[in-house]
């Protein structure tokens, strides 16, 4: 009746199609986990864009000034001055110390790698992190 070959044929198509069904829903798995990342993706640039909406309401300069104006007591704020502006040449220039000639800073950034940080923590602190 059934010969050896139509079996192992029979157990080979049984097979290559188990294959083709597992692949298939993998395949699903994965399409249904990209259009959950794209919907979280359009989620947070539909958020993204409201609160820019929000940004530019609340830093209207109409609003601003009304604001500044109900608290001005509190704030103490007052205008720029012009004579408050200058340029870069305005400002002094930092006086070298003999030290600096001799170590060859003559100006740019600030260098303080001479110095090791007390308890070796860095003491520069920015933002709101202090260390």
């Amino acid at each position: 009746m059934f010969r050896t070959s139509d079996i192992v044929l029979i157990a080979v198509m049984v097979a290559a199609a188990a294959l083709t069904y597992k692949a298939k829903r993998e395949a699903e798995e994965q399409l249904a986990s990209v259009q959950k990342i794209h919907a979280q993706i359009r989620y947070e640039e539909d958020t993204i864009d409201l609160l820019k909406a929000d940004w530019s309401l609340l830093t209207q300069p109409s609003r601003l000034q009304k604001l500044t104006e109900l608290y001005k007591s509190q704030l103490a704020l007052e205008p720029v001055s012009a004579r408050q502006i200058v340029g870069i040449g305005d400002l002094p220039a930092k006086a070298l110390d003999i030290q600096d000639i001799l170590n060859g800073r003559q100006g740019g950034m600030a260098d303080n790698s001479d110095q090791a940080p007390p308890g070796g923590r860095d003491p520069v602190v920015t933002g709101g992190i202090a260390q």
